[in-house]
């Protein structure tokens, strides 16, 4: 037996977009049924799990793993932000349950 977090909770839903996404991007909601990136600092709703033709699957719950920049972020509750494309600690973020860091890789897994 080994350690997994993936498929915890995990629900998405489907966004309006106005260009192609990234699958990992953190991303806001910006108006009705649409999301875009997350700016730096930005509070991010969830993170795309694939994007195109107007439209994302957007991961809102469950356990996440994405990249950090920055300092890495300590287990536990830890406020989190988006960086632009992935995640940073700040002081200014959300609070998340971080179950997971690899300092190598710069990923954090988080229970949104």
């Amino acid at each position: 037996m080994s350690v997994a977090f993936d498929g915890f909770n995990r629900n998405t839903a489907t966004f309006k977009i106005t260009e192609d996404i990234e699958a990992g991007t953190a991303v806001k909601i910006t108006e009705s049924a649409q999301v875009e990136p997350c700016a730096d600092g930005d509070a991010f709703c969830g993170f795309v799990e694939n994007g195109d033709n107007g439209y994302a699957a957007v991961q809102l719950s469950g356990a996440v793993t994405a990249v950090y920049s920055g300092s890495a972020p300590e287990v536990g509750f830890t406020k989190l932000a988006s960086d632009g494309s992935g995640v940073k600690a700040s002081d200014s973020g959300r609070e998340y349950l971080v179950v997971a860091v690899d300092e190598t890789a710069s990923t954090v897994t988080f229970i949104m």
